[in-house]
């Protein structure tokens, strides 16, 4: 009887409960060899290619692009093929279904890896980050490691940007539908693919089911060049029957008056959901964990004050100074540069600044590392949040950058809002959050002045901090603010 083997999804190095096929590149009936790739899945940060444990058949695959399955679970099964290559007996893959102990691990290959399950691939691995960015083409290097500096903010694996706990197993497979976004239904990936490819995903000739655009679409109108990017939009994308497109439909069918030419009387929104349901994925999908884990994990308390910028020497880069000012604030007062263990009642002071610049973006909240922050001048702060940016704009970040830092940074402002209570994520006890610049009325000495000021808002643990601590760090963070340069 062939020996049959069952693979079960690993833990992909980001310490989640699940993942999402994004594309498989084998079907059932197919042969497949040892380590050639399986399936790409999407977890919370990253697009990981998933390579076969076996030389064999394919026998059966957990669900279709767009489903979410769950670590430990049934990915794929095999019949394996006794005269082709097979991994020896108690070698590692590299993969994990939990927690990795700390010792040398070995990939596929025979070489010491940390494998897929590694926040630290070797240059054979994979990693593109999610939504927008699609598949990565081997090229034998290691990656490299924000529009946005706002918005809100791995075991043993240290994690201030992911939730680590206790994993839930079942053998469900959830469904999710592509998100339909400009009229165009397509998973995160394909968007990600289609702008990497220069690809107006509104021009692509639908071939899924529902009208959702697929990977192999947009492949294919980046080969035929039949929809690139820039060029006019087309027309609401119509169905796969040819019919008018739900929305235009049902917006020509509105109307205020009733059959008989009455105003229509409605019901109460509460008593009738007209949207579509959709289920959280991705990196939205671990946003919404880890405000969780922080809301139920953190005493928060935010200060509030206003940093007066009259003194400033002309244009200055107000990143750069907010990371200064931070760092100065860091060193005056160590208690806000740590973290904290609530369960062991630990505190950690660092003797280093790691800033996590909170990202915001269509798909969710990241949180990339400014490292050593303290050891930049302006120059290095600028270029190096001008390469975070980038490479969170095209789904490159490393897994590692996304994780480690020691305190945090929200620059809200630049959209709007004066004053917020900013999310601290542990094991984290602060963060900064700036707000939008005004011109306010100061009253100074003999009458009034008119300055320009920026809003700060400080929310820290007070598990962690006390109030004179964290009213201190304000105010060496408000003092280095005001300097002229």
């Amino acid at each position: 009887m062939a020996d049959k083997k069952t693979f079960k999804l690993p833990d992909l190095g980001e310490g989640l409960p699940d993942a999402t096929i994004v594309e498989w590149f084998v079907k059932e009936g197919d042969t497949i060899r040892l380590d050639d790739n399986l399936v790409s899945m999407e977890t919370a940060k990253a697009v990981v290619e998933v390579p076969s444990p076996v030389s064999g058949t394919v026998i059966k695959l957990a669900g279709a692009a767009g489903d979410v399955v769950e670590t430990g679970t049934m990915l794929a099964e095999f019949e394996v093929d006794p005269d082709a290559p097979q991994r020896a007996e108690g070698q590692d893959t590299g993969h994990h279904h939990g927690p990795s102990g700390g010792g040398k691990e070995t990939g596929g290959k025979g070489r010491p890896d940390k494998g897929v399950g590694s926040q630290d691939p070797m240059p054979d691995d994979r990693l593109v980050a999610s939504s927008e960015g699609g598949a990565i083409e081997h090229d034998g290097g290691r990656q490299p490691e924000q529009k946005s500096e706002a918005g809100d903010g791995d075991g043993e694996r240290a994690d201030s940007g992911t939730v680590v706990g206790a994993m839930q197993s079942s053998d469900a497979v959830r469904s999710e539908q592509a998100s339909a976004v400009g009229g165009v239904k397509a998973m995160p990936a394909v968007r990600a693919m289609a702008r990497k490819l220069k690809v107006d995903l509104g021009r692509v000739r639908a071939t899924g089911k529902d009208g959702v655009v697929t990977m192999a679409d947009v492949k294919q109108a980046a080969a035929d060049g039949s929809a690139p990017a820039g060029a006019r939009a087309r027309a609401a994308h119509p169905g796969p029957t040819g019919a008018a497109p739900v929305a235009m439909r049902d917006a020509s069918q509105r109307t205020a008056l009733s059959a008989a030419g009455k105003p229509m009387r409605t019901r109460p929104p509460g008593e009738s959901a007209s949207g579509q349901p959709e289920q959280l994925k991705g990196v939205r999908r671990n946003m919404a964990r880890v405000m969780a884990d922080a809301h139920a994990k953190v005493v928060p308390t935010t200060l509030c004050d206003d940093a007066d910028l009259h003194g400033w020497n002309g244009k200055q880069d107000i990143t750069a100074r907010l990371i200064r000012a931070i760092v100065a604030a860091c060193k005056v007062v160590p208690a806000l540069n740590a973290w904290f263990d609530g369960d062991k009642l630990v505190r950690t002071l660092h003797p280093h600044v790691d800033i996590g610049i909170a990202v915001d973006t269509d798909d969710g909240l990241f949180v990339p590392a400014l490292r050593n922050a303290d050891m930049l001048d302006a120059g290095g702060v600028r270029q190096a949040i001008q390469r975070l940016r980038a490479q969170v704009q095209d789904r490159s970040i490393p897994a590692s950058e996304l994780s480690g830092y020691t305190i945090s940074l929200s620059n809200f402002g630049m959209f709007a809002g004066r004053y917020a209570t900013p999310v601290v994520v542990p094991p984290t006890v602060a963060i900064v959050g700036a707000g939008k610049l005004a011109h306010d009325v100061v009253a100074v000495m003999g009458g009034v002045e008119v300055h320009r000021r920026m809003p700060i808002s400080l929310t820290f643990d007070h598990r962690a901090c006390t109030g004179g601590e964290a009213a201190r760090f304000l105010a060496a963070l408000l003092e280095d603010l005001s300097a002229p340069d």
